[in-house]
């Protein structure tokens, strides 16, 4: 039973799992002991991982209307915080690319201040996965400065230089982009 509950992020699968014994509206789990089974839920069309909820936008736009349309879900381009969250990703992301340049926005940005990059929310970037070169402040054409971040690596070729996917690039190129926001909590008891 405990392979379709994931302690660590309190993630919850037991919907479609039937546990045998239920006393006096307690559910027993190998030991464990939930009066109120509390899970996390995505909305459809969205992906849950970690405590949050991932959109997969196919459709391209700009960094700016990518933005916009990950706020009217009530969400934001997604901040990655951690390694683990970048094996997510990316591995969905290579999932979704045609080609090597069909990327994903993400929400980091250095145009406020050239070479300091932050997050949507304000916060400096602490770790990254700039793929070799990069940030190079270049962009197709040279059109713009490249003040923003879009990931993405269709190849894979083992090890971690595959979690270096992150290139910057014009805001106004058309990108897919990935949007995140926290799970909601929903009892399933």
């Amino acid at each position: 039973l405990l392979e379709h509950f994931n302690l660590k992020d309190a993630s919850c699968c037991l919907q479609t799992t039937q546990i045998s014994t239920e006393i006096y509206s307690s559910w027993f789990i190998e030991g464990f002991v939930f009066e109120d089974l509390t899970c996390l839920k995505c909305e459809a069309g969205w992906e849950q991982h970690g405590g949050n909820c991932y959109y997969f936008s196919t459709s391209k736009s700009s960094w700016t209307d990518s933005r916009r349309s990950c706020t009217d879900l009530g969400s934001d381009l997604v901040k990655i915080d951690s390694r683990e969250e970048q094996v997510f990703l990316i591995g969905r992301v290579r999932d979704l690319m045609k080609d090597n340049q069909d990327k994903f926005w993400i929400g980091l940005t250095d145009s406020k201040e050239e070479g300091k990059w932050l997050w949507m929310d304000g916060s400096a970037l602490d770790q990254s996965f700039w793929n070799q070169t990069q940030p190079d402040n270049k962009s197709p054409a040279h059109s713009a400065e490249a003040d923003c971040v879009r990931m993405g690596k269709k190849e894979k070729k083992g090890g971690s230089d595959d979690l270096k996917s992150w290139f910057d690039t014009s805001c106004k190129r058309p990108q897919k982009s990935i949007c995140e926001k926290t799970a909601k909590l929903s009892s399933s008891v």
